[in-house]
């Protein structure tokens, strides 16, 4: 069943999004060649706590960590290991959930670390560029699928490829819930979207073909041919008039206390 939230809980989840925006923005801006991804953790579950938030992954479903941490070639779920060390070059999807007065925001963004060759530049512009195109496919009375269509067309046209696997989600309460939000798809197909709905758009584009692997932890996802990966995400309102992105910020509001742990 699809949740049509009400203007106090689009309200409260306004505010747990933009919590989760401030900690992604966070540790995209202390990101270092050298740091671990289970330093990136660190960081974030602190920041978190430290602003009365919950982080939403940790524990989840048994996931151990406060974010997932998803470097070059794995497409999504990565788990934050000391073991894990960035190098020059490398690329990291961060993927933050965040719970406030009981509602959860969520999103993610993949950044360069030191130097990125230019083709792999690409794919990350791009895979920001399908998000946004999926995202102004949304308004009351549009389809699901024309979100996926948007976003594969840009992907193919780049010679890119598309994550069938995993998906967007609906979102509030309850970290999943309906509808899921392909990122493949055809126009005027798939559910219809009504004011009130709340969802998550994320595709997952890869610079090699579309097929996943698994790792044996049971959450790593990595793609088949070891091409690499990357990843963006939004929380997303549908309004009376279109849509509204819940996972940002401007700049008057990060403050000094925001720079801080």
């Amino acid at each position: 069943m699809i949740s049509i939230k009400s203007g106090r809980e689009i309200e409260v989840m306004k505010e747990s999004c933009k919590m989760a925006a401030k900690t992604l923005h966070f540790l995209g801006k202390n990101l270092k060649i050298g740091m671990s991804t289970e330093d990136i953790n660190q960081m974030c579950h602190q920041y978190t706590i430290n602003r009365g938030g919950i982080p939403a992954t940790l524990g989840y479903h048994g996931f151990p960590k406060s974010l997932c941490t998803s470097l070059n070639d794995v497409i999504c779920h990565g788990i934050p290991s000391s073991k894990d060390i960035l190098k020059d070059g490398d690329i990291i999807n961060l993927d933050v959930t965040t719970i406030w007065k009981g509602f959860h925001g969520d999103t993610n963004a993949t950044f360069f670390v030191g130097q990125v060759k230019p083709e792999i530049q690409k794919l990350v512009n791009v895979t920001k560029e399908c998000m946004l195109a999926g995202i102004a496919q949304c308004r009351p009375g549009g389809h699901i699928g024309d979100i996926g269509a948007a976003i594969e067309e840009i992907a193919h046209a780049n010679e890119f490829s598309v994550v069938h696997e995993y998906c967007g989600h609906g979102i509030g309460r309850v970290f999943h819930e309906e509808p899921q939000i392909t990122h493949f798809g055809k126009r005027g197909t798939g559910i219809e979207m009504r004011p009130g709905m709340t969802f998550t758009i994320e595709p997952m584009i890869n610079f090699g073909k579309r097929h996943v692997r698994h790792l044996d932890d049971g959450w790593t996802v990595l793609t088949k041919d070891k091409s690499w990966s990357a990843q963006f995400e939004h929380t997303v309102l549908i309004t009376e008039s279109g849509y509204e992105i819940m996972t940002t910020f401007s700049p008057d509001d990060w403050t000094a206390e925001d720079e801080n742990l």
